[in-house]
Order: C-alpha cells, then structure tokens, then sequence
C-alpha cells in the first residue's frame, strides 16, 4: 500500500514541473465530458446520461498516455514538454496502443448497451418526459432503485475489467518494446498479484475523476494529471 503514497507523491512532483503541458495534455478530456452532459440533457438521452459519464472514465488512460510519456522522460532526464506528448505518435509502440485503446472503447460501447438495455427493462423503454419526472421516477419508485442498484453492480464489473487490462499496459507498451496480448496478461497479474492494493488504487482514481468532475469538469485538469503521473510511477513499482 506504500507504493500508492509513494506513486501519487511523485506524480504529484511531476504535476508540478509540467503544469502548463499536463494541462496542454489532457485539455479535450473535460472538453469532451461538457459535450457528453449537453448531449445527455436530449430527453431521449437522458436515462444515458450517467452511464455517459461513468462510462467516459474507462477511457481515461487512453488521455493519460501522454501524461505518461512526460513522466517517462522526466525519469530519464530528456526534454517534457508539450510537444512531446505527440512524441507518442513515432513509438514503435503505437499501433500497439491504439489497439488497445480500441479494445477500452468497445469496453465502454457493451457498457453503454448494457445500461440502454438496464433502463429498457426498469424504467423504460419509453423517453422520459422531463428531467425532474426522470429524476422523481429514478429515486421514488421500485423500478428506479432496481435500475441505479443493477446499473451499479454492472458497472463495477465494467470498471473492474477496464482497471485490470488498462493498468500498466500503457505505461507498459510506452516504456518497453512488446505486444498487446503481453501487456495485457502482465496488467492482469499485476491484478491478481496485488488485488487488495488494486482496488485501492481504483477507488483512489475513481474519487479523484469524481472530485475533478466539479464544477463542469473543470477540475480534470489537475486530477487528471495527477492521477496519470502517479499511474505510470505506480507501473514502475509493480513491473521490473
């Protein structure tokens, strides 16, 4: 558990000599999360909308990759700017990235027709007809409370599967020259090996993406970063 502390204190030291380019960094995040929330307020949208959101988090270390690579040169003493965030782009690992970063959307495309299909057979499958008669059907009525307890525990299976692929595949498939299928089976073991310190690492994410979502996504712009550093930190510890 140590190594939490620890990763999240260098990740923070990282935040701090690299302000401006972590911000630069992972400024479509937030962006992104706006567009979501204004999309989801479409009545034919809005039983989607939190799933939207809960959803959008298991793309968050696809955004974290270049916040990776500026820990992974600050480490090595070389340049972190801006600009090398699109440095990305010429590793020999990128293909490999992008397949998995593919393999994360897909995640959240079955979570997303997982909670249509949670909605359909609760509260739905009709539009709700105003945001206040979703919200007093969600939280007065039987059918809501089964839809927000069903879509939470799916949900913890989503999050859970996304955690123990996307851990330190990423950092991973940044630092050393291998392939998907062996970054994601060392991801798993570092999961299986360590479960406890794990999920505590996931609960620490998932309360600061929470945190950072308030106001208006505004504050992803410090948690993210911080969480990204910290992660690749914590890759560090946990693969040798």
């Amino acid at each position: 558990m140590s190594d939490l502390s620890a990763a999240l204190r260098a990740g923070y030291q990282d935040f701090l000599a690299s302000r401006s380019d972590a911000v630069f960094a992972i400024l479509i995040y937030p962006l992104i999360g706006l567009v979501l929330v204004g999309l989801g307020f479409h009545m034919n949208f809005l039983p989607l909308l939190f799933p939207l959101i809960a959803g959008f988090v298991l793309l968050g270390p696809i955004a974290a990759v270049g916040l990776y690579e500026i820990s992974r040169r600050r480490e090595k003493g070389e340049d972190a700017g801006w600009r090398h965030v699109f440095s990305v782009v010429s590793s020999p690992s990128f293909g490999a990235i992008l397949v998995l970063g593919l393999y994360l959307f897909v995640l959240f495309v079955f979570w997303m027709f997982s909670a249509q299909e949670i909605y359909r057979l609760t509260l739905g499958p009709e539009a709700p007809v105003s945001l206040f008669g979703f919200l007093s059907d969600v939280l007065t009525t039987r059918a809501g409370w089964v839809m927000i307890i069903t879509g939470f525990a799916v949900g913890f299976v989503f999050a859970l599967a996304a955690l123990a692929i996307s851990l330190v595949s990423f950092p991973l498939l940044l630092d050393r020259h291998v392939g998907v299928p062996v970054a994601v089976v060392t991801s798993v073991n570092v999961f299986l090996k360590n479960p406890r310190v794990v999920l505590a690492w996931g609960a620490i994410v998932a309360a600061g993406l929470i945190l950072g979502s308030v106001p208006f996504f505004l504050g992803l712009m410090v948690t993210m970063p911080l969480l990204g550093h910290a992660t690749w930190h914590l890759y560090r510890r946990a693969v040798h």
